[in-house]
């Protein structure tokens, strides 16, 4: 009863903040499903503790096995490191709301969350791409791949990802930072992100919300439909063979990367356009997909390599087991 009457009291005095450039948000977590909280925070508490060692462990196997240094799992990596940082700028905070009910967060903290979050989510769209492109070329024009897609050219890749995200999303906070927050500081959500920040402004933001669709089409979007294309080539391809033992084999190694496309994109998607048009979907469900979209991809897509690829899988139990050298 205490801790309901201090969140009330909390929430009631930050809606009468005059301020029209607030130093702190208030976080309220998942609206409706406060009660739960403590419950929802421990499936959420071993997502993290899973996306942390399945993607620490991706990362140490790939480096230390040579034979693992192939564009796939080299995009793999990349791709690890970014899931690190999306779920690790929310999940910390997330946790400390739900356990401790530490709600408020400096201005400072929310704009950096804004931007790791969505640059870093832009720059996994990017890695999903790449890892496309890698199959297109391993699939339609095998003879070439070790020549078209070298350590330097995945380099390259890389680097225009990660640029790409970083330029294009870093406007993000600043574009937040200027508008005046007058009517409240409550955010209803588990951690800050540009459409959130934006709802509780009371200033004109057309706009910044056409930047920031404008921003999600040129990546995700324009991604999406690359990767579509790429495996309308790679099927077109693989109907081609000659014997259906050929082409189950062919197809099986894209599996592992439609299984985490999938996982991704899914969410995203969900979220992304309940955020805009879905104004009759409860704002519970909406904030727990969103978190579930920050959690379970990072969690999922080791696990799903692990499994689908023999040489990281024995490489993962001679690490675990501790009975065999690494080497």
């Amino acid at each position: 009863m205490k801790r309901k009457l201090k969140h009330l009291m909390l929430v009631m005095s930050a809606h009468n903040k005059t301020n029209v450039h607030p130093s702190t948000f208030i976080l309220i977590g998942i609206p409706g499903l406060e009660a739960a909280h403590i419950w929802i925070s421990i499936p959420f508490c071993v997502a993290y503790l899973l996306a942390l060692l399945g993607n620490f462990s991706l990362l140490f196997i790939i480096k230390t096995d040579p034979s693992l240094h192939e564009p796939m799992y080299l995009f793999l990596c990349m791709l690890a490191v970014a899931d690190l940082i999306v779920c690790t700028t929310a999940v910390p905070k997330l946790l400390s709301l739900f356990w401790f009910h530490d709600r408020e967060i400096c201005i400072e903290a929310c704009l950096t969350q804004v931007f790791l979050i969505h640059s870093c989510s832009t720059m996994e769209s990017g890695f999903f791409l790449a890892m496309a492109f890698d199959r297109y070329v391993a699939i339609c024009n095998p003879l070439r791949h070790s020549a078209i897609l070298t350590h330097s050219v995945i380099g390259g890749m890389g680097l225009a990802i990660i640029l790409r995200g970083t330029v294009l999303l870093s406007p993000h906070p600043f574009l937040l930072r200027w508008l005046p927050y007058c009517r409240t500081n409550v955010i209803s959500h588990t951690y800050c992100e540009f459409m959130a920040l934006i709802k509780i402004a009371c200033a004109e933001t057309k706009i910044r919300r056409a930047y920031s669709l404008i921003v999600a089409f040129l990546t995700g979007g324009v991604d999406f439909i690359l990767i579509i294309c790429s495996y309308v080539l790679i099927l077109h391809t693989v109907f081609h063979l000659p014997s259906k033992d050929a082409r189950l084999k062919t197809l099986g190694t894209c599996g592992s990367h439609v299984c985490i496309i999938l996982v991704s994109y899914t969410p995203a998607f969900f979220s992304f356009l309940t955020h805009r048009f879905g104004r009759y979907v409860a704002p519970h469900v909406h904030i727990f997909v969103a978190n579930i979209y920050l959690l379970v991809p990072p969690m999922v897509n080791p696990i799903i390599y692990g499994v689908r690829t023999k040489k990281i899988w024995d490489r993962f139990l001679k690490f675990f087991s501790f009975s065999k050298p690494l080497n």
